[in-house]
Formats: structure tokens, C-alpha cells, sequence
């Protein structure tokens, strides 16, 4: 019996927007080595499975709202990867025309609305967008993704107890990597079941195994279903890792180097491939065909970057002030 409930098409489409995701991610750690990318870079690597089953659980039209850890869920909701690459290049070409970079890429058009780097953040503007929807009589949902330690946060308990009192019609997709930045979960969270800890709001909420890109699929599809019914909010807690560090000046001090290198045991992206292989649903030649394809992708989307444009000078209190207001 195959281990991957889907056709051929679809199952190696989540192998496929893995590889864009983690190699994306690879090459901006390169760059950001190299000065050509500034600021603040929190990877992904690790944690595919989650945006990638997830994402691909949605409709058409639904919005989505991230965190700052954000680049991958970007990408797979339509967020050319040329546009990713020129924002945090600081080029106006840009989603955000330079001005967000890797933290707050953003696209309304696609109903991508951040990118939030403040914790906890995006929730409420996730209820906010709800909210909406339903005033206006839509049936699209909001998928709002954090981390574990956006629910210590005040904002959550208050964003839980609303979308559940007003039954809105938002999916809540925790993304629990056990550390918030440098902080274990079980040393700033007496309830560690996160998913118990929602359920006290009296949102329906389950644990997801956020390694595995096919439990996430499922159980995120079954939840979409039940919200875009019309039966209030429900919660997933996704448990993931992150292989690499909170962040590009995190010295990662604080985790066991065997507690890593435990959890790289349980790559999503080599434990599915080889549950596609053993399947029959593709061969070692087509994944690596997958990766070339995906190398190409992310070679193009640099290149793109590097021939960007500033911002003129002239231009930069755009946005900052109104026209009376500029100096």
C-alpha cells in the first residue's frame, strides 16, 4: 500500500515546492555571507513541510498572514521568487519595493499580508481579515501562521477568544519549533500542549506532526474544510524544527548540538523523497531533476536581484509623509 495518498502530479508538487523553499533559503544564507543581503534573515530551513503542506491544503482567494520567518510561505502563495529575492536585495523591483526586505514581504494582490516581525503580530490582523470576510458575506478563510512563542503573547489569548466567540472563519497555524528565538518552550510556557492551550478558548485544536508534509496536508485540509464551513475558527500546532539558527546573528548557544542533529534525522524533504521513491512515484534521477530545477529558479531570482534598481534618493520620504508633509 503507498504512503502517499495522492496522484503522481500532485505528491511530487510537494517534493518540488520543498526543494524552492529550502533552496531559496540556502542561497540567501550565501548572500547574506557576502553583504549583498542586509539586516535581519530568519531561514526556514527544516520547517518545509509546514507552509508547503499547509498552503497547498487552501483555496484560491484566501488570504494568508506570516510571520517574519516568511519567505517560503511568500513563495508558494504566488509571491514570485524574483520579487522575494529583489525585496531583500532592497530593490524596487521588489514586492515591497525594497522597503520591507526579508521580514515583511507583503502582496495584497495575492492576499499574502505579511511578513509580521512583531510576535504575536499578524494574529489579530488575521481576525481583523476575518472579520471582514464575514461582514462581507464571503466564504474565503484567513490561514494566519506563528510560532510557539507568539502564545505567550497577550494578543493570542485575546485573538483566540474572539475568533471563537464570533465563530470567524480563521485557521490558526502554529508553527512549534520549541524555541521562541533562544528560549525553550518549557521555560516561558507552563501548558507546553499548545494545542490544549487553544482548545481553553473552546477552538477545536490538534497536534500535526510538521515534519511530515503529507500528515500536514491532511490535517490542514480537513480544518480548512470545517472553518470555510462555517463553524468558527480551528487550531493546528505543527511540530516542526528549525535547523538553523533563530537567526543570521543568532550564536545558537542554547540548543544541544545532538538535539539538532536528532531532529535532521527527520529531514522532511529526504524522509519524502524516499517515501516517493519507495512508492514508485519517482525515481532518484527525477529528484534530482526536482533540485536542478529548483537550483535554476533560484539562480534566475538572484540574477533578477542583482540587476535591480535603488531608490533614487529623491524618492525615499515617499510613503513617509503626505505631499503637505514633505520636508
Amino acid at each position: 500500500m503507498s504512503s502517499v495518498p495522492y496522484p503522481a502530479e500532485f505528491a511530487v508538487s510537494l517534493l518540488r515546492d520543498m526543494l524552492r523553499i529550502r533552496r531559496l533559503e540556502e542561497r540567501c544564507a550565501e548572500l547574506y555571507g557576502e553583504s549583498k543581503i542586509r539586516g535581519f534573515l530568519h531561514l526556514y530551513i527544516g520547517e518545509e513541510a509546514v507552509a508547503t503542506g499547509a498552503l497547498h491544503a487552501l483555496e484560491a482567494g484566501d488570504a494568508v498572514v506570516a510571520t517574519y520567518r516568511e519567505h517560503g510561505h511568500a513563495l508558494l502563495w504566488g509571491v514570485p521568487m524574483a520579487a522575494i529575492m529583489a525585496e531583500m536585495y532592497g530593490r524596487l523591483e521588489g514586492c515591497c519595493r525594497g522597503r520591507g526586505g526579508s521580514m515583511h514581504l507583503f502582496d495584497a494582490a495575492r492576499r499574502f499580508f505579511g511578513g509580521n516581525a512583531i510576535v504575536a503580530g499578524g494574529i489579530p490582523l488575521a481576525v481583523g481579515l476575518a472579520l471582514a470576510e464575514r461582514m462581507q458575506g464571503g466564504k474565503r478563510i484567513t490561514a494566519c501562521f506563528f510560532g510557539d512563542g507568539a502564545m505567550a503573547e497577550g494578543a493570542a489569548a485575546e485573538s483566540l477568544n474572539l475568533a471563537a466567540l464570533w465563530r470567524l472563519p480563521v485557521l490558526f497555524c502554529c508553527e512549534n519549533n520549541l524555541y521562541a528565538m533562544g528560549t525553550a518552550l518549557a521555560r516561558s510556557q507552563a501548558q507546553t500542549d499548545l494545542a490544549a492551550k487553544a482548545a481553553a478558548f473552546g477552538v477545536p485544536a490538534r497536534a500535526v506532526d510538521g515534519m511530515d508534509v503529507v500528515a500536514v496536508h491532511q490535517a490542514t485540509r480537513l480544518a480548512a474544510k470545517q472553518v470555510r464551513a462555517g463553524h468558527g475558527p480551528v487550531f493546528l500546532e505543527y511540530r516542526t524544527y528549525r535547523f538553523r539558527a533563530h537567526s543570521m546573528f543568532d550564536p545558537e548557544l542554547y540548543r544541544d548540538k545532538a538535539e539538532v542533529e536528532a531532529w535532521r534525522q527527520r529531514d522532511p524533504i529526504a524522509t519524502y523523497s524516499a517515501r516517493l521513491i519507495a512508492d514508485g512515484l519517482l525515481d532518484t534521477a527525477g529528484v534530482a531533476a526536482l533540485e536542478a530545477e529548483a537550483a535554476a529558479e533560484v539562480e534566475a531570482a538572484v540574477a533578477c536581484a542583482e540587476a535591480g534598481t535603488l531608490e533614487p534618493v529623491e524618492s525615499l520620504l515617499t510613503d513617509v509623509y503626505t505631499p503637505e508633509q514633505q520636508p
